[in-house]
């Protein structure tokens, strides 16, 4: 079992910035790949952005909705990935998951992962 819970979330002007954090706890050493996902009301969870950990470095992929705006980290020692959003637009608002998978890609359907966060509001203000 894995345990995930995401903090960071919150109200923020158009323009702004926010960082979430995902801390991971339990059987981490399954988490080849930490994702982040959203969803919107009314919408469905759609694929965010998502890093794989190997002994060479990281794999990044990004949703082409927030490349170049959101950057997806991982401290292996603190087993904790970050999501950092820059350029923020209302159309970023939704719940933002976390979730770890035991690929060794990069998923971008949520089926590929094994365990999930509660979620974090992030609200973008126009």
């Amino acid at each position: 079992q894995v345990q995930l819970v995401e903090s960071g979330g919150g109200l923020v002007q158009a323009g702004g910035s926010l960082r979430l954090s995902c801390a991971a706890s339990g059987r981490t050493f399954n988490s080849n790949t930490m994702g982040w996902f959203r969803q919107a009301p009314g919408k469905e969870r759609e694929f965010v952005a998502a890093v794989r950990w190997s002994l060479t470095g990281g794999t990044t992929d990004y949703a082409d909705s927030v490349k170049g705006r959101f950057t997806i980290s991982r401290d292996h020692a603190k087993n904790t990935v970050y999501l950092q959003m820059n350029s923020l637009k209302p159309e970023d608002t939704a719940i933002y998951y976390c979730a770890s998978s035991r690929s060794n890609g990069t998923p971008r359907s949520g089926i590929g992962y094994d365990y999930w966060g509660q979620g974090t509001q992030v609200t973008v203000s126009s």
